[in-house]
């Protein structure tokens, strides 16, 4: 029994993420300041906010490494360690390097390897330990899974190092073989990509190794299998190893669609393809999808880019503020679960990009004309990617600060001295009058990021000078510092906005305000507050479900 209910849980926890995460990669032509940047949003319903943080070390020879699943901490097994090991804060190392994921799942019988030992959050974790760069990166996450077995279904794997942009899609051979089957684009630059739990490389070249890698057998795996049978070149490892149906379309896809949509014309031509509306073509694979990677109307900034994971489909068809179901609030999200039925006909909630079982979130940038310990931020941000701040975390600190570190609470544990409680305080608040609420959110969120982003080049320049003087440990330890005061700065002003949104919106009521003040009467007391009321909408669903027994009788 015991064992059935494991399983039961394990199962639920894979339903749990296997819809989750958001990631989009810019190039360094497609940025403003030239920097690479990729994206990443957690957004599992069981994953706490916090930030990861490995020490660089040396290890003695014959040393082992401890593998345990990302997800479920489960123990897997033991790896050969390496010498030395880079300085690793959250999902970017001393080196610049960046590597986020989404999961596609993929092909189910293809799902499960006994004995293998790397799942997809340990794949990341320990080649950021070992890599320098993007191609170093894939390089290395190949032979792991060669020598180790792959534990994960299908992933997406954003990379990026100071120079370059990859997409790498790889999925396990299945129970009987060991390893993967993988291909690694690099992403043109002035280009911009995506991925949200679906795999999107479609056909790719098999002569171009300066932008293309991939598996010797990743065409013959699957021709052994009688998935494919058509000419190499025809080959599509999205189409052959995850085939799209509805959920990849609508659940998954149209987040990248919306992304892209907020950055370029021309994306309405495949609406329907982001609804769900999936043509078929050669070999059976969608001929109406989108292209693996756009060129952006504009150079994007970092306040671009967090712009682009922050997203409810606004102005789109699948706009989530638009149907009864947002309340009379215009609340944009949907509770769980992501499919319901009535009178035997299934529908659907969005998945937007922006949702509220987002752990942890974050930017990277990558900038080649700075050294790399200053060169490299991760902004990161916790809960709802809508509305929380991402704070400056350089890739060289060597001390996390404590509202972000491990340990700090956990999801069935509150601190009060942890980002994620704090911030979760505030989104579950605002949710019960979000239309009024988020745009008090909004306006703290800008006010920090915008001195952030102001602030960034001269934290640059003075851990520059310590840097280029010979003094590196004080460079480091102006980083640190600056990245502990922007996460105080944070932590100060959501608490802040968490009192000034109780006391404002109390009980349904809007307090009246003047010049930044709530105002008083002449003895000092509390005016009549704002009583909005509810949208017409709203008003005549609740005629049409319950009007007759609340009529008012004359």
């Amino acid at each position: 029994m015991k064992k059935i209910i494991l399983v039961a849980v394990l199962l639920f926890s894979l339903v749990l993420h296997s819809l989750s995460c958001t990631n989009f990669m810019v190039t360094k032509g497609a940025s403003t300041d030239a920097s690479t940047m990729i994206t990443y949003a957690a957004d599992s319903h069981v994953l706490y906010g916090e930030l990861y943080f490995t020490p660089a070390a040396t290890h003695p020879e014959g040393a082992m490494l401890d593998i345990y699943e990302w997800d479920t901490g489960t123990f897997l097994g033991k790896i050969k360690q390496i010498p030395q090991t880079y300085n690793v804060v959250g999902n970017m190392n001393e080196h610049q390097l960046a590597i986020s994921e989404t999961t596609y799942g993929g092909r189910k019988e293809l799902g499960s390897q006994a004995g293998a030992i790397m799942d997809y959050g340990s794949l990341i974790y320990v080649t950021l330990q070992r890599a320098k760069t993007a191609r170093e990166a894939i390089k290395v996450m190949a032979d792991l899974v060669e020598t180790y077995g792959y534990y994960s279904s299908g992933e997406s794997f954003s990379i990026a190092d100071a120079n370059e942009v990859w997409i790498m899609e790889m999925i396990g051979k299945g129970e009987g073989e060991k390893g993967a089957v993988w291909v690694a684009q690099r992403i043109p630059d002035g280009y911009i990509s995506g991925h949200a739990n679906q795999a999107r490389i479609t056909t790719f070249p098999l002569n171009d190794k300066e932008n293309c890698l991939y598996s010797p057998d990743v065409i013959s795996f699957a021709k052994a299998k009688g998935w494919y049978n058509g000419p190499d070149k025809e080959f599509s490892f999205s189409d052959v190893y995850a085939p799209l149906d509805f959920g990849a379309a609508r659940f998954c896809e149209a987040r990248v669609w919306s992304g892209f949509n907020k950055v370029a014309k021309g994306m309405d031509v495949y609406t329907d393809y982001a609804m769900g509306k999936i043509e078929t073509g050669k070999h059976g694979f969608g001929s109406n999808r989108m292209p693996l990677w756009i060129k952006p109307d504009r150079k994007l900034s970092v306040a671009d880019v967090m712009d682009m994971m922050r997203d409810h489909y606004q102005g789109t068809p699948m706009d989530m503020t638009t149907d009864i179901g947002a309340g009379p609030h215009g609340l944009p999200y949907r509770w769980r679960p992501l499919t319901f039925t009535v009178d035997d006909v299934e529908y659907c909630n969005e998945r937007a990009i922006s949702t509220q079982q987002t752990g942890f979130s974050f930017v990277t940038q990558s900038r080649n004309y700075l050294p790399d310990p200053i060169g490299g931020i991760l902004w990161f941000g916790v809960d709802d990617t809508y509305s929380t701040c991402y704070v400056p975390v350089y890739c060289g600190i060597n001390n996390i600060p404590n509202a972000f570190a491990v340990g700090n609470g956990d999801l069935l544990t509150y601190s009060e001295t942890s980002a994620f409680w704090l911030f979760n305080k505030v989104t579950n608040f605002a949710y019960l009058r979000y239309d009024s609420m988020i745009e008090d959110v909004k306006k703290a969120q800008n006010e920090l990021e915008t001195s952030f982003i102001n602030m960034v080049p001269a934290i640059d320049q003075a851990s520059l000078k310590f840097w280029n003087d010979g003094k590196k440990e004080l460079a480091i330890e102006v980083l640190n510092n600056y990245t502990a005061q922007a996460t105080q700065q944070t932590m100060n002003r959501w608490n802040s906005l968490f009192e000034y949104l109780l006391v404002k919106y109390i009980d349904g009521n809007i307090k009246k305000e003047a010049n930044g003040e709530f105002m008083r009467t002449e003895t000092g007391g509390t005016p009549s507050p704002l009583q909005p009321g509810y949208p017409e909408k709203w008003k005549r669903a609740i005629v049409n479900d319950a009007g007759e027994k609340l009529k008012v009788i004359e």
